[in-house]
């Protein structure tokens, strides 16, 4: 049933189209995750980086880092939980890209001429880079447990730590979707990504203690993003202070996601 202006449309009719918009969501997902796993190629290589990373920094820089980390803590157990965040914002970037690309083959224009919920393209886009996520940590996961990497906490604490990293991730994507749909190219999205990500991730305590920073990037860096989220995984991995972290890494996930998820509807609304 129709509803004229200033009449507000009755409880059926909202879960009916709320049922519609979770349905077309779903579909868009489902497009974007088998659009994924048809390109062998960029599904071998989103899982390979991140496994590179792992190997690499815990086997050529374990020795020299180790010893700037609290007695008692292996730099394998530090580091994982710093690579997932890491993995996370990496991947975030290919939303731009995926997106962009999107726009380029005139998919969005497609989309937009057919009978679906507005957001859910955005949605379902966002919901398959998370279900990506997912899949990769798992496989880091299990990479790390074969090179020594163990979670020192209970199994609540391992599920909350990957939550964190799901969470933190998928708050970054709306950032990369706003900007997908804001630049033109994939080239360009993708330079535009690891320009902002690069220098957060490296100055940051994903590979490294803070504290060993000179002072003035050490500042930086403890209020960064990806420091408290990574500190927050790290506690709920191994042990330590939880609360502070964790909630700073909260805060940082809503506040990310109260101002880009408007701004990335009201820009897909406003394309022409």
């Amino acid at each position: 049933m129709s509803t004229q202006a200033g009449v507000v449309a009755p409880p059926a009719s909202l879960a009916r189209r709320f049922v519609k918009a979770v349905e077309d969501c779903l579909i868009v997902t489902g497009r974007n995750l088998r659009h994924f796993v048809r390109q062998p190629q960029l599904l071998i290589f989103s899982t390979i980086q991140p496994i590179m990373f792992v190997l690499l920094f815990a086997f050529v820089f374990g020795g020299a880092i180790g010893s700037s980390l609290p007695p008692g803590v292996e730099y394998v157990d530090f580091l994982l939980p710093g690579i997932f965040i890491q993995a996370a914002a990496f991947r975030s970037t290919q939303t731009a890209v995926g997106l962009a690309e999107d726009l380029d083959r005139g998919v969005i224009d497609r989309f937009r001429a057919m009978p679906i919920a507005r957001p859910a393209v955005l949605i379902g886009r966002t919901a398959a880079d998370l279900l990506r996520n997912v899949f990769v940590t798992l496989l880091m996961t299990a990479v790390g447990y074969i090179i020594g990497f163990r979670f020192r906490t209970g199994v609540l604490d391992a599920a909350a730590a990957i939550c964190v990293v799901l969470a933190f991730g998928f708050a970054l994507s709306w950032i990369f979707t706003y900007v997908g749909l804001r630049v033109r190219g994939a080239e360009a999205a993708q330079s535009a990504g690891f320009v902002a990500i690069f220098p957060l991730v490296f100055a940051s305590s994903v590979f490294v203690p803070v504290s060993t920073m000179p002072a003035g990037l050490e500042q930086f860096a403890s209020v960064s993003p990806v420091t408290v989220s990574v500190d927050a995984a790290r506690a709920l991995s191994i042990g330590g202070e939880v609360a502070e972290p964790l909630l700073q890494s909260m805060a940082w996930v809503l506040a990310i996601l109260l101002i880009f998820v408007p701004l990335c509807v009201r820009r897909y609304r406003r394309m022409g």
